[in-house]
């Protein structure tokens, strides 16, 4: 027999805990009244109480709660083959990591605020797989496609600026760059959600937003920042901040999240647009967007699997519980009678 929740064998800890102590308490009593002489004086005075089945109420409710500990730990024997489909979407999420991405205008910062939100993205897009491009002044897959969530993530936390050293926001490069990150074998609908502020410095962005909806992709976009712009942040090798950009001329360096061409990739390849706000509502959207979108298979597979018995250990649960209820707290009233004449004729 096999556990594939074996972890709930560790409430069995407390529940021999708790039967020891009742144990313990019930001698306690006992003595106590011994000590008082007053144990013939309680017999009399209960004698229709039903002190035996009592006793085995109480020991039918730990024989309860041990097979219902034994049941959610999902008892296995026995095998069987099943088929396994797994159907959604393949999205590449096209994360910034440039220097502006560390402005402040949302706190900590955008890169952080963005990071946060494809964290989201993942709680709420199992099934799916993902894959994630960074880029700044170039591009590169992170991670390929994955369904493996909980590894992701920890490549997600790694991104940050100094991963590329070529510096500027080559979004034209990253969404070809992820373009060749889908699978194109299957037949899945395809998506790509670009997190930037907007700000390009090479390459043709709508030719290449143009190419993406070509082969069928949807862009979704998500702009970070305020049109008003916002200072850079510098910081030294050991992370404390030293002030903000300066251009050559030393004026300061003010970034501007550039809504319109975001909408321009969206309008183009059938996504939409979000302007991300602090409370990361757009997320939630998105994601029911994402969730409308006509799902294909990505995976089919036989899988040999246990056969889950948990349901004959509940049923033990379930009857012990019946006849603790079916065992009376009294005992039949002519029983109760002739007792009370015999405690009567022995004082």
């Amino acid at each position: 027999m096999k556990f594939a929740e074996p972890s709930y064998f560790y409430c069995l800890i407390p529940l021999l805990l708790l039967g020891v102590l009742f144990v313990l308490l019930n001698r306690r009593q006992e003595q106590l009244l011994a000590r008082l002489g007053a144990i013939e004086l309680v017999r009399k005075l209960s004698a229709s109480v039903n002190w035996r089945g009592r006793r085995w109420k109480n020991r039918l409710w730990f024989v309860a709660l041990f097979f219902v500990v034994v049941a959610l730990a999902r008892p296995l024997w026995g095998s069987q083959v099943e088929y396994i489909e797994r159907r959604g979407v393949e999205i590449m999420v096209v994360l910034d990591i440039s220097e502006s991405m560390m402005a402040e205008d949302f706190k900590p910062n955008r890169l952080a605020r963005a990071k946060l939100e494809i964290t989201e993205m993942m709680d709420n897009l199992a099934g799916n797989e993902l894959g994630l491009v960074l880029f700044s002044g170039a591009a590169f897959v992170q991670f390929p496609l994955t369904s493996d969530f909980a590894t992701a993530r920890i490549f997600l936390d790694a991104a940050r600026p100094e991963i590329i050293s070529r510096p500027g926001t080559a979004i034209a490069e990253a969404i070809s760059v992820a373009m060749e990150g889908f699978n194109q074998e299957r037949a899945t609908q395809k998506v790509m959600v670009l997190l930037t502020d907007g700000e390009n410095h090479e390459g043709d962005v709508l030719e290449a937003a143009q190419a993406a909806a070509d082969q069928g992709i949807i862009i979704y976009t998500i702009g970070f920042g305020s049109p008003d712009g916002e200072p850079i942040p510098q910081y030294d090798s050991l992370g404390n901040p030293t002030g903000y950009k300066k251009d050559r001329n030393g004026q300061t360096v003010m970034t501007h999240l550039d809504e319109l061409t975001l909408q321009q990739i969206a309008n183009l390849t059938g996504g939409l647009y979000f302007r991300a706000v602090p409370d990361g509502r757009e997320v939630d959207v998105l994601v029911n967007e994402i969730g409308r979108l006509q799902t294909a298979e990505m995976e089919s597979r036989f899988e040999t699997r246990g056969v889950e018995r948990f349901q004959w250990f509940l049923a033990v649960a379930i009857l012990a519980l019946i006849i603790i209820e079916l065992i009376p707290d009294r005992v039949n009233p002519k029983k109760f009678a002739v007792g009370q004449e015999k405690a009567e004729a022995k004082s």
